[in-house]
């Protein structure tokens, strides 16, 4: 079974950072599709960042646009979310999702075969 557990969420203030990290197993690192989605209290889960991981090409909704940096690092098995210039809008339980091949159009939740647990980020005024 592949396992995703997601790590880093918090409270931080408005204009802050936070780094979210996604332990994913080496299978599904090295051959898929890995990708952020986020969810805030009654709304629909959207799709916040993706990153490849045979190329590292990267896509971002336009919401996190410039703010946002997904990366990898290959050898702990790991994918980051960098949140920069938070804003109370981000504030969301946020999912690290993984596909077990590299997919197209990478936005889509159904694209993606397994899910973590999800971590709490909140931004405050």
């Amino acid at each position: 079974q592949v396992q995703l557990v997601e790590s880093g969420g918090g409270l931080v203030r408005t204009g802050g950072a936070l780094r979210l990290s996604c332990e994913a197993s080496e299978h599904t690192f090295y051959r898929g599709t890995m990708g952020w989605f986020r969810q805030a209290p009654g709304e629909e889960r959207v799709f916040v960042a993706s990153i490849s991981s045979a190329a590292g090409t990267t896509y971002y909704a336009d919401s996190v646009k410039g703010r946002f940096t997904i990366s990898r690092d290959n050898a702990m098995n790991t994918v980051y979310l960098q949140m920069n210039i938070l804003k109370p809008e981000d504030t969301a339980v946020y999912y690290c999702a993984a596909a077990r091949a590299l997919i197209w159009p990478t936005h889509l939740a159904g694209g993606y075969d397994y899910w973590g647990q999800g971590t709490h980020v909140t931004v405050s005024s």
